[in-house]
């Protein structure tokens, strides 16, 4: 059975340890997100429908928005995965440099000597209490030395930066405005597409334009974080966390949850560390 063997939290985003035995549907963060296996057999991470290996020489990148999903190597007892998920804010912010934005040239990352010994230094940290003020450090060198690997046989990143420079189409960011207002209304995307101004066809195709991912797929992120910043932040029931994100019940925002996720609630929650 998947499971969290610890979730942390703090300014930089999340870190977690996860054992994997099942699929993750196509999702998508906000965040900046690199994932390296640490144990168990190896496993695939599909990127923009493209499969990416998940093995002792290679991790995967995935830049803000970009849809993708999981598909566990075994399926019987599972695979031990770091997974991290680092807010482009804070990336920015401790490089202190204009060029730090946190976009991934390539989403194959080679796990060479380094990165293997800041993984390994990150794990272990995670199942540790007592060097939590040196987390953020080794975690910003992982993600840096990541980042510069990415791009280090692409001349095109000032290109690919420049395709992200914002939402332009109006309509788009009123919708968004009314997906996040209506975070626990029944799915009702044909309704914000027409308070939008537009056709559902119409809807769709701009949507993906302007952010890379479909309503439908940005919508399930906006609930994944409400219902992960709930989990971690209150005391609130799983029930209550569900029915306001609008699921008639608690197995079916389990069901959403573990899809998304790839843990059940109940499993996050026990595992999180709240940085302070």
């Amino acid at each position: 059975m998947s499971t969290a063997l610890a979730v942390y939290h703090g300014r930089f985003g999340r870190a977690t340890l996860y054992k994997l035995n099942k699929p993750l549907s196509t999702h998508a963060h906000r965040e900046g997100h690199l994932v390296f296996k640490v144990g168990g057999r190896d496993s695939e991470m599909v990127v923009s429908e493209r499969a990416h290996a998940l093995s002792a020489r290679f991790g995967s990148a995935v830049n803000p928005w970009q849809p993708h999903s999981f598909l566990p190597g075994d399926p019987d007892n599972g695979s031990v995965f770091l997974t991290l998920y680092i807010k482009p804010s804070w990336f920015l912010e401790v490089g202190r440099n204009a060029q730090g934005a946190l976009r991934f040239g390539r989403n194959a990352i080679e796990v060479t000597g380094q990165i293997e010994r800041l993984i390994h230094i990150v794990s272990n940290f995670l199942l540790e209490d007592e060097h939590r003020d040196l987390f953020d450090g080794y975690l910003y060198e992982l993600t840096s030395c990541c980042y510069d690997q990415s791009w280090q046989w692409s001349g095109a990143e000032h290109d690919l930066r420049a395709s992200f420079s914002g939402i332009r189409d109006f309509r788009i960011r009123n919708s968004i405005r009314l997906m996040r207002e209506r975070i626990g209304d029944e799915p009702a995307l044909d309704r914000i597409a027409s308070d939008s101004g537009l056709s559902r066809p119409h809807f769709f195709k701009l949507f993906r334009q302007n952010i890379g991912v479909t309503p439908n797929i940005y919508m399930n992120t906006l609930r994944m974080e409400c219902s992960i910043d709930r989990l971690a932040t209150t005391s609130d029931a799983i029930t209550t966390i569900g029915l306001d994100l609008g699921f008639s019940s608690q197995a079916s925002f389990t069901r959403f949850f573990t899809a998304n996720v790839g843990i059940p609630p109940t499993d996050y929650r026990r595992a999180t560390y709240l940085s302070h």
